[in-house]
């Protein structure tokens, strides 16, 4: 059986990798990890947030390079259903859809203000108003999808590519501290407790600090 491989970048810093790893987990894909030179430009580009398309994760299988996190998620929904990865209703699999690419495309004041570093950690962080807003919408459709299915996860029992888009987001919330209700507060803790998500954050607080950028002082 052919192994898959996926190229991604930074552990501590990329959210749209861990995406894209966390995605082929949930799949049970098997895969071999390439690791993106911190020192190519198109890599700074995305982690720096310059760049409106990123080439990373990128997962090849059977000859198929597919670059785009939702389009990954779209190609392990097909080749592993089994998996569950959207919601085999068809109301929640277009719920599921619209949530995961409002993520995709959106929150971008939230992405500048907060971005991803699983090693740093600023107690009492303030929040601006612009990023805030952000916030108060991922908490809604959090809680809007929690109430709806009946949790744990954002629609039922399994995680699904839903609850990969905003797996990122968990990170950030820890990271900056940032104030939530009582069920998204318990959402999060489950997102990050997952043994994959274990597993990526153990190896990016082993990563080298090497782009001093992301590490700046709030």
């Amino acid at each position: 059986m052919e192994t898959a491989s996926l190229t991604i970048s930074s552990k501590n810093y990329s959210s749209w990798s861990l995406r894209g790893w966390l995605l082929c987990k949930m799949a049970g894909l098997k895969f071999d990890e390439k690791i993106s030179s911190i020192d190519d430009p198109g890599t700074r580009a995305e982690l720096l947030l310059l760049s409106p398309s990123f080439l990373v994760p990128c997962l090849s299988h059977s000859g198929i390079n597919i670059w785009d996190t939702l389009a990954i998620a779209e190609y392990l929904a097909e080749i592993k259903p089994r998996a569950g990865l959207l919601p085999k209703d068809r109301a929640m699999r277009a719920h599921c859809r619209a949530v995961s690419g409002e993520m995709h495309s959106g929150f971008a004041n939230l992405r500048a203000a907060l971005p991803m570093n699983l090693k740093a950690h600023y107690p009492g962080f303030k929040v601006w108003a612009g990023a805030q807003a952000d916030v108060d919408r991922v908490v809604a459709i959090w809680g809007d999808c929690l109430s709806k299915y009946s949790g744990p996860f954002l629609f039922g029992e399994k995680p699904t590519v839903a609850d990969a888009m905003y797996a990122p987001v968990c990170t950030r919330f820890v990271t900056y501290d940032v104030k939530l209700d009582a069920v998204c507060a318990g959402y999060r803790d489950r997102i990050v407790a997952l043994p994959a998500m274990q597993e990526w954050t153990a190896a990016a607080k082993l990563e080298p600090d090497e782009l001093e950028e992301l590490d700046v002082e709030f």
